[in-house]
């Protein structure tokens, strides 16, 4: 099957395609151009100076790159037909795979090694699922079940035991030795400019500034191999032979096959990327925090999960994904409790506007229900100064519901996603 035997229809900005209006890039400038705006207004009314500042968005990047990357795990394999629950396991692995090679070798080596334990984790999934036939669910949680095992198991031995090299250099049972600082990395001239403009306080230029100088300040190198990852995932998938023949696996199998795809070779391929990736998110978090250390991942590979569906299989989609979910997790780090509760204000207008369309296009249930958490929200805002530390702390998780059940409706998940295949079903 090469790249000439699908056509795609012509495109023009625009216009409708499958139903639905295409996004052209004016619409996402009016767009990103709309949402400074409504941030620095947002600033403005209520004090909440977190909300543009330089160092919410350096948190927000380096909290966005794991769940991203787990994210555009998950796609790789779902494009080709197999759901990854696994991802959180997979993470894991790369993030204990990164604190063990880590402290020895220095933290390139462990970004290597966090790859190549993801990979493990994602040939295990592989081999149950495309070679037994395994539910694709049961097998994603048995990855995660077992990547748990596995790393409490293993730093107990290799980093808690007595006398070892590992315990004498600061490692425990939960914890491995510190490894050596991966440097970062600055804009010279553009960072400093941005820092003076930001400490002036004008409206929407300071704020601008604040959200710019927090991506290029302080930003690591393997944040700007993730970006590479999804810039490449796009080539691949979308403009390469190869990426049309693994995604044929994900919307017909039968099809690929009578046309001479190897669908069990695009899948192990796939689900094998999908594991490599979710293991470098978790080798991000453990070269970020200088250690592997139990329970690190935090529920991200589920967020990164959240964010592939929000993205609606898409790389761009998933970087926006991570992009919000990042936000909301720098917050919880930075204890933005006023930051948060200046969000409800924002949220409540979005959810009033959302409930007078409803209205205007006849959905008048979904107005009501709208309306009303909305009022809910003002009256919050209005009779309280801050939120408690236990929401703050919920926020990541409170946003991908939010997220997931607002774009619940716009979804187009690969149509043989989740089934069982089995080599010559078709005939």
């Amino acid at each position: 099957m090469s790249a000439t035997t699908a056509t795609t229809p012509s495109r023009q900005p625009g216009k409708k395609q499958g139903g639905r209006r295409q996004i052209t890039y004016p619409v996402v400038l009016l767009i990103i151009a709309g949402a400074l705006i409504a941030l620095s207004a947002l600033r403005a009314v209520t004090g909440a100076a977190d909300l543009t500042s330089s160092g919410q968005y350096s948190g927000a990047l380096a909290a966005a790159v794991p769940i991203g990357l787990a994210g555009l795990g998950g796609l790789w394999a779902e494009r080709a037909g197999i759901i990854n629950i696994g991802l959180e396991g997979m993470m894991m692995l790369g993030s204990f795979g990164a604190g063990w090679v880590g402290w020895q070798y220095g933290p390139w080596w462990a970004a290597v090694a966090g790859i190549g334990f993801g990979l493990i984790g994602g040939l295990i999934h592989a081999v149950a699922t495309v070679t037994f036939g395994v539910d694709q669910i049961i097998s994603g949680v048995a990855v995660n079940i077992l990547a748990l095992g596995f790393t409490q198991y293993l730093a107990k031995l290799w980093f808690g035991a007595e006398g070892s090299a590992a315990a004498a250099a600061g490692g425990n049972d939960k914890q491995s030795p510190p490894m050596d600082n991966l440097s970062a990395f600055s804009i010279p001239g553009l960072s400093s400019g941005l820092g003076a403009i930001e400490k002036h306080d004008w409206f929407l230029v300071s704020d601008t500034a604040g959200i710019v100088r927090g991506l290029v300040t302080d930003v690591s190198w393997l944040t700007l191999i993730a970006v590479g990852l999804f810039v490449g995932t796009f080539f691949v998938l979308w403009r390469s032979s190869f990426g049309l023949r693994l995604r044929s696996c994900g919307e017909s199998p039968v099809a690929a096959e009578s046309l001479g795809v190897n669908v069990y070779t695009y899948k192990y391929a796939a689900v094998l990327v999908s594991g490599g990736l979710a293991g470098l998110g978790g080798a991000f978090i453990a070269i970020g925090t200088h250690f592997y250390q139990d329970g690190q991942t935090g529920g991200r590979g589920y967020i990164g999960l959240a964010t592939m569906i929000f993205g609606n299989w898409r790389p761009g989609g998933v970087a926006l994904g991570a992009g919000l979910f990042g936000f909301t997790d720098s917050l919880q780090l930075r204890g933005g409790g006023q930051t948060v509760h200046a969000l409800l204000l924002l949220l409540a207008v979005l959810l009033l506007a959302l409930a007078l369309w409803g209205m205007r296009t006849g959905r008048l249930k979904q107005a009501i229900g709208g309306g009303a958490v909305a009022v809910g929200l003002f009256v919050w805002y209005a009779f309280t100064d801050t939120v408690p530390v236990e929401i703050v702390d919920a926020t990541p998780y409170v946003a991908t519901l939010l997220v997931l059940s607002l774009s619940a409706q716009r979804l187009r998940p690969p149509k043989a996603i989740g089934k069982a295949y089995r080599k010559g079903q078709g005939k």
